[in-house]
């Protein structure tokens, strides 16, 4: 079957639910970097990764020391290693190949978020985000944690400014902070309970710059796009931000050194918010205008090119899409269940989505036919109609055409050997072997299980010593029914009696038959049942082994 022609300028962006996938309540899921793998958590503590080109099930990671919702799931660089973050205030590193524990971390408190550091194929830092403190930097060897600082004090008045996360007296935080780290995890990008992004070099710990967001409202989250030229917020303001990221994807912290050089007579905090001017420029904003909705779980398209929302509302589950301009080009509406969690593919047109029922929904582009979008002359005929040819159309060179001649140098060497890279992994590291697929390992069902019981049963019948039954044949030989089989204990050959079905006798008959008369062809069919009955047919003989 050909594949359908598509028209290119339909938008690529999933429109319908191609099919769904159950296993236990899913809460929270996460794509591999090349898209093959998806992992979800389950609120049994369980993690199951599943092979999305067959959309089956190729691994399943138990800690039977957490038997608490998964809050969170980061795949590693090269996918050989997958961070899990439970409700029991524990972090648990794992072997996506082998299934094995690779180490396991309690924290004070219950971390709603946590990322691997994505500049190591064997990461051993992750930043995770608890639900009452401020984002850490845990190393998951030594399991030392690092806080970071959420806010700037105001070196103006000399006194700092109450932060929203805190409560009057200055105790513990109630409110969570978002953080992720850049494209290749030199820094940390804070969003804090004022409404400021800050950008912080966390090895030293160090405030490297501030933004400022509009309003000031709550930052729920933030998180960078997969080329790491644009950072989303979103707010509690119910506004979806998009900042471009102004500085160079490699040596920031350079970058930035030149960029406070420059600035030395400003004080602090001026110097923050002026470098952080030259760090990030405001985008986009996206938003409802009429049903002020807030947003779950936003991020980008695997591209960059469109941004995907999904509806906090209880009760719905809608998906809304923007281009990167801004506008809204889809809302795609789920089953009456609400959304918790969703991931746009790496490379295809595809959005998974997790319901609050614990089932993931995976949203595919609806493609349509359209020829006359590759030839503008092409007419759909609604019927046939009668086509009279030109006479020199089916020639092999018409004559109503020139012949053109080819420009291609047919001498020149053709390079087969170079691999060009694929722009969407530009960062590759081809010494790196990468972890795309995982060897499916087959489960036993039920029925399986009981072909294997009833076979172990007549073995172990077969082989028991218990007296054999015994019933008289229509000759008065004994015929022996507990086993086709018998034993010769004394020496004797082994002996098989079977009984003739009655297809077998039809082709007995059949055989005999002769062509010539069908007196001859009756006479010897009689003599097969006689020959039947008196255990002498080709089904009756007795079969002697030697």
């Amino acid at each position: 079957m050909d594949a359908p022609i598509i028209d290119p300028l339909q938008g690529d962006f999933p429109e319908v639910i191609e099919e769904y996938l159950e296993h236990g309540c899913m809460k929270c899921i996460a794509f591999n970097r090349r898209g093959t793998l998806l992992a979800a958590g389950c609120n049994d503590g369980s993690c199951i990764i599943w092979d999305f080109e067959t959309r089956g099930i190729a691994k399943e990671l138990r800690d039977f020391d957490c038997s608490s919702p998964i809050t969170s799931i980061c795949w590693s660089k090269y996918g050989h290693r997958i961070l899990v973050s439970a409700a029991d205030k524990s972090l648990t590193l794992w072997d996506v190949k082998s299934g094995e524990k690779i180490k396991r971390i309690v924290l004070q408190q219950t971390p709603l978020q946590a990322r691997l550091h994505p500049g190591s194929s064997t990461p051993s830092l992750c930043l995770a985000c608890p639900v009452s403190c401020a984002p850490m930097i845990v190393d998951l060897d030594t399991g030392n944690t690092t806080l970071l600082k959420v806010s700037v004090p105001d070196i103006g008045n000399g006194s700092t400014a109450p932060s929203r996360n805190k409560s009057s007296d200055g105790s513990t935080p109630y409110s969570p902070t978002a953080a992720c780290f850049n494209k290749y995890g030199s820094l940390v990008y804070v969003g804090n309970s004022k409404g400021e992004i800050l950008i912080i070099d966390y090895k030293g710990n160090e405030v490297r710059a501030m933004v400022p967001i509009s309003g000031g409202s709550v930052v729920k989250s933030i998180v960078f796009s997969r080329s790491g030229q644009y950072l989303l917020t979103n707010s509690n303001d119910r506004i979806i931000r998009v900042y471009e990221n102004l500085l160079p994807l490699k040596e920031e912290i350079r970058a930035l050194d030149d960029l406070n050089e420059n600035l030395n007579d400003l004080s602090d905090v001026e110097k923050l918010k002026a470098v952080g001017s030259k760090c990030l420029n405001l985008f986009c904003e996206f938003q409802d205008s009429i049903t002020k909705v807030h947003w779950k779980a936003p991020c980008f398209s695997g591209d960059g090119e469109w941004v995907v929302g999904g509806s906090a509302s209880k009760g719905e589950h809608k998906i809304y899409i923007w281009d990167r301009a801004g506008h809204l080009v889809k809302i795609l509406e789920g089953p009456k269940e609400a959304l918790i969690d969703l991931a746009w593919h790496p490379v295809r047109p595809i959005i998974v989505s997790v319901s609050l029922a614990g089932l993931v929904y995976i949203w595919a582009k609806d493609y349509t036919e359209n020829w006359s979008a590759f030839a503008p002359d092409f007419k759909e005929l609604e019927e046939n109609e009668e086509y009279v040819e030109r006479e020199d159309e089916f020639d092999l060179i018409p004559e109503t055409e020139k012949v053109k001649t080819s420009d291609v140098n047919e001498d020149e060497e053709v390079d087969i050997v170079t691999v060009e890279k694929d722009e969407a992994f530009s960062d590759s590291d081809m010494s790196q072997e990468e972890l795309c697929f995982l060897p499916a390992t087959p489960s036993r069902d039920e029925q399986q299980d009981k072909c294997i019981e009833s076979f172990s049963k007549l073995v172990d019948s077969n082989n028991s010593g218990s007296p054999l039954s015994e019933e008289p044949g229509p000759n008065g030989h004994m015929n022996h029914a507990s086993s086709p089989l018998e034993d010769d204990a004394g020496g004797t050959h082994m002996k098989r009696k079977r009984k003739p079905s009655e297809k077998g006798l039809e082709l007995q008959a059949e055989k005999v038959k002769k062509p010539s008369k069908s007196s001859k062809s009756s006479k010897s069919r009689s003599r097969s049942f006689v020959d039947q009955d008196n255990g002498d047919s080709l089904y009756g003989d007795e079969l002697s082994d030697e």
